[in-house]
C-alpha cells in the first residue's frame, strides 16, 4: 500500500478548515503553479507535478463523502472499499490523460485562467446591468486673480447623452425588443473551452444580446441602437476663491450618460491658472519683489507696494537692507473653502539710479566722502571746460 498523502498539509489548511477555505487555498495554490505561469522548462515540470497534487487534493477535501473517507482511511481509502481504482477522473497517475473535468470542483475556473492567460477568459465577469456613464475631464484656462478671487466661467462639453429619440432604448420608436434566441433571454450560454487541463464547459455572455437577453427588432435611426449620442453642451461652473493651478472641481452628473438606466457620470474640469506679473504662490500666501530708492532705504519711510487689489502704502524703517523681506497678513490668496487669506511677503531690492545730474552727483560724492569712500569722477568735456 502506498502512503497517504497529507491533502490538508498540500492544500496549506487546517484539518477544521471550511469549504471557502480550502476554495480560496487552491486558488491561490492553482495560480501559483499552472505550468503556463511558469518561465522555464524545468520549472513547468515541476509546477505540474505540484499543480496535480493540489487539484488532487482539492478534488477530495471539497467532496463531503471523499473528505469523511478520506479523514476515516486516509488517501488510500480505495482499498478500503471507497472509490476503487483511484480518483477516476484522475486516471491512474492523477494526470491529464483521460482528465474529463474536475470532477464537481466547485472553483471559478475563469479566474484561474484569467489569471495565467491575461484575462482572456474574463467575459462573463462583465456587469450586464445597469452601468455608470463614464468621468470626463477638460482644463479651463484663468488668469491668477480669477483663481484667487473666484469667477464664473462658461466651458463647451461634448459627451455622450441619452438618446432622446429612443430614450435611450437604442430601439426605433414604435418597434418591439425581443428575447434573444440565442441564449433565450438569460443573457449567458454554455460554451466548452480546451485547456492544459482538459475541456471545461464553462459559462459565457451571450455574444449576440452581449448579455442582456433582449434583442432590438428595428434599431433606432438617431443613434443606431446604442441609446446613446454624441453631443456639445455649454456648461456654467463656479470657479471657488482660492483654488490653485492643476487643481479640479467636480460636477456631478454631468459626465457621460450611464447605460441602462444607469447613473451618468461627473465632469472633472482641471484649473490651469495663469503666471502673474509680479506675484508667485506658494500655497495662500504669495510673493513679491519691490525696488526702493537708496534714499529711502537709509532713511526710512512710507513705499507703495503692489497687492492683489492695487497698491497700498507700508512704512520700511531706518537702514533697511537690500534684501529685506517683509510680512503683511491678509493680503495672500483666499483659502480655499475656509476663511481668511493668506500673507503677502515682499523682498526690498534697492534701486539704483542710472542717470544723475551735477546736482545730485556732487551730493553723493560729498555723502560719499564722509564716509571715506572714494567714487568716480565725472570728467567735463572740452566745451564743459
Amino acid at each position: 500500500m502506498a502512503e497517504s498523502k497529507d491533502y490538508y498539509s498540500i492544500l496549506g489548511v487546517s484539518k477544521d478548515a471550511t469549504a471557502d477555505d480550502l476554495k480560496k487555498a487552491y486558488r491561490r495554490l492553482a495560480k501559483k503553479y499552472h505550468p503556463d505561469a511558469q518561465h522555464t522548462e524545468e520549472d513547468k515540470k515541476n509546477a505540474e507535478a505540484k499543480f496535480k497534487e493540489i487539484n488532487e487534493a482539492y478534488s477530495v477535501l471539497s467532496d463531503e463523502n471523499k473528505r469523511a473517507q478520506y479523514d476515516r482511511f486516509g488517501s488510500n481509502f480505495e482499498q478500503a472499499g471507497g472509490f476503487g481504482g483511484g480518483y477516476g477522473n484522475y486516471g491512474g497517475a492523477y494526470g491529464f490523460s483521460g482528465f474529463d473535468g474536475f470532477g464537481g470542483i466547485d472553483i471559478d475556473l475563469e479566474d484561474i485562467l484569467g489569471s495565467v492567460f491575461g484575462g482572456g477568459f474574463s467575459s462573463s465577469k462583465k456587469s450586464q446591468g445597469p452601468s455608470r456613464g463614464a468621468d470626463i475631464k477638460t482644463t479651463l484656462s484663468i488668469k491668477f486673480e480669477e483663481a484667487a478671487f473666484g469667477v464664473k466661467k462658461e466651458i463647451n462639453v461634448t459627451r455622450n447623452e441619452k438618446c432622446d429619440s429612443c430614450n435611450g432604448s437604442g430601439a426605433k420608436p414604435g418597434s418591439k425588443i425581443i428575447t434573444c434566441d440565442k441564449c433565450g433571454g438569460r443573457g449567458k450560454i454554455q460554451v466548452t473551452q480546451n485547456t492544459i487541463m482538459g475541456a471545461f464547459s464553462t459559462v459565457k455572455t451571450c455574444d449576440k444580446c452581449n448579455g442582456s437577453g433582449k434583442v432590438i427588432e428595428t434599431p433606432c435611426e438617431k443613434c443606431s441602437g446604442k441609446g446613446i449620442v454624441r453631443k456639445s453642451r455649454k456648461i456654467e461652473i463656479n470657479v471657488p476663491a482660492g483654488i490653485d493651478d492643476g487643481q479640479a472641481i467636480s460636477l456631478r452628473g454631468e459626465g457621460d450618460a450611464g447605460k441602462k438606466g444607469g447613473p451618468n457620470g461627473d465632469l472633472y474640469v482641471v484649473m490651469k491658472v495663469a503666471p502673474h506679473k509680479y506675484f508667485k504662490r506658494n500655497g495662500f500666501d504669495i510673493s513679491a519683489n519691490v525696488r526702493v530708492p537708496f534714499a529711502k532705504m537709509a532713511l526710512g519711510g512710507d513705499i507703495k507696494i503692489p497687492t492683489l487689489e492695487g497698491e497700498m502704502e507700508f512704512n520700511i524703517p531706518e537702514g533697511t537692507t537690500s534684501g529685506t523681506k517683509f510680512r503683511v497678513k491678509d493680503q495672500g490668496i483666499p483659502v480655499l473653502n475656509g476663511r481668511g487669506r493668506g500673507i503677502l511677503e515682499f523682498t526690498v531690492d534697492v534701486d539704483v539710479p542710472k542717470k544723475l545730474n551735477d546736482e545730485q552727483r556732487e551730493l553723493l560724492t560729498k555723502f560719499a566722502k564722509t564716509f571715506g569712500d572714494e567714487v568716480n569722477q565725472k570728467k567735463k568735456g572740452i566745451f564743459g571746460r
